[in-house]
């Protein structure tokens, strides 16, 4: 939850600079941007969903051997994948920007923020998927120490940058800091004391037996984020058919983005907390464990929805005015869309919960099919018949956005409550890959013995 909440400040340091120094087109064109670039950082965060659905599993069985198999054969797909995608979204960036109806002055601010940000996303990628891939291991300092380093280094690049090249200037701090984070984090990774270990006999080629599991488990999870950021765009599209749609997608990207991010990226944090406890324990054979975890979880998270909720209501005006939103109808947009997030905060909370329960259990196809029917099928219907019969109204939007998050909620406790995910069965084969070169093959290698070792006892603690 720390080392999430510190990423949305990050982002809302961005979005409040660029809007005192350029002006609120800039923070319609950012929040416009990092919906598109999160299609592309989700599909390949689906990698590392499978990562921890694995990782989690092996660290509660305590098969460390296994664990450092499936985060190496994290990095391959990962680094390929965003090399691939990144490529692909520098071209088609304009198309893009059309795609979701931005004003020509947004336009204009968003393509050279859009292009950096595809040019540099292989940082980024490594830098969700070292996080992952120690928490799911029982390691979230490592994490955390990565994440306040990134958010240091990208508020100092960007108090250099954006005053003097405006809002591409956020793109270039983003980009350099998630690199040489990430550069640090993958050097963790060859030392002997960090609890994920890329030990000098570790199969350096493609496995296809670990890639095809990070798939398997995984692939659900990318389609399910890209179809909740596809959603988004065409929100987007929506909000950018209104009357004054540059005021509507800068209240959008200031109040849902920035401000609702104090409760999602909590909420995310959770998310992956409830996943590693579910996976961890029922690795150990502790399944109640599991369940008892979402339930805290969802705890915890409605304390914080709550919390924040409470200044949304209480100061509109002033969170409003830190990202230099000051123009009046920009503020009674901004004002109109917190009265909604308010309550909304308490359903996706829950449902964030439950979700990586159900993941971090094995069960990703689940949250998949939720997502579609609440993120896409009902905001986007809504949106579609309001437009099409009475004319659609900026707060009709927001209200669409609020019965999708509570239809998501009441799916996902209902289908966790089901508990099918305690027959769901995880392995990835022997621990040696068959390609892997055998320690008698090694001159002076000391021959591998199988060892069977309890549970990690630590996962009941």
């Amino acid at each position: 939850m720390l080392q999430n909440v510190i990423a949305g400040l990050q982002g809302m340091i961005d979005h409040a600079m660029v809007g005192h120094y350029v002006g609120y087109t800039a923070n319609a064109a950012i929040g416009v941007s990092w919906q598109i670039v999160l299609v592309v950082i989700v599909f390949v965060s689906s990698v590392f969903t499978g990562m921890a659905v694995l990782v989690s599993r092996f660290a509660g069985a305590n098969e460390p051997e296994k664990v450092n198999r499936v985060v190496y054969q994290s990095f391959l797909t990962a680094a390929g994948l965003a090399v691939i995608l990144g490529a692909t979204g520098w071209l088609a960036a304009p198309s893009l920007l059309n795609l979701v109806h931005a004003a020509p002055e947004v336009h204009a601010e968003a393509l050279p923020f859009l292009r950096t940000m595809f040019a540099g996303i292989v940082g980024m990628m490594m830098f969700f998927m070292l996080s992952g891939a120690f928490r799911a291991a029982g390691d979230p300092h490592t994490p955390l120490k990565l994440g306040i380093g990134m958010t240091v280094l990208t508020i100092v690049f960007n108090v250099i940058l954006i005053p003097r090249m405006g809002t591409i200037g956020a793109a270039y701090g983003t980009v350099a800091s998630s690199s040489l984070v990430s550069a640090y984090g993958i050097w963790r990774l060859t030392r002997p004391d960090s609890v994920i270990h890329f030990e000098p006999g570790l199969h350096r080629g493609p496995d296809f037996t670990v890639i095809r599991s990070l798939f398997k488990f995984g692939l659900p999870t990318g389609v399910q984020g890209i179809a909740m950021n596809v959603g988004g765009v065409f929100l987007l599209r929506f909000i950018g058919g209104l009357e004054h749609s540059a005021a509507a997608q800068a209240a959008f990207a200031v109040g849902y983005t920035e401000l609702f991010s104090l409760i999602t990226w909590t909420s995310v944090g959770l998310m992956g907390a409830a996943a590693t406890i579910a996976g961890q324990n029922l690795g150990a054979h502790q399944p109640e464990r599991a369940i008892e975890g979402v339930h805290v979880a969802s705890k915890i998270g409605l304390g914080v929805a709550a919390g924040v909720g409470a200044l949304f209501m209480l100061i509109p005006n002033q969170l409003l005015a830190l990202f230099g939103m000051t123009d009046p109808l920009v503020l009674e947009l901004g004002r109109e869309l917190l009265r909604f997030l308010t309550i909304s905060g308490l359903f996706i909370t829950v449902a964030l919960c439950y979700t990586g329960a159900l993941q971090g259990a094995g069960d990703t196809r689940s949250p998949l099919y939720i997502s579609v029917v609440s993120q896409i099928v009902v905001p986007l219907g809504i949106c579609t018949i309001l437009e099409a019969t009475t004319g659609l109204q900026a707060w009709q939007i927001w209200m669409a956005i609020f019965i999708g998050h509570m239809t998501r909620c009441v799916l996902s406790v209902l289908r966790f409550r089901q508990q099918k995910w305690r027959g769901i069965h995880v392995d990835i084969g022997p621990t040696r890959p068959p390609l892997a070169t055998a320690e008698s093959e090694i001159p002076g290698a000391e021959p591998h013995i199988p060892m069977r070792e309890p549970a990690n006892p630590r996962v009941r603690s």
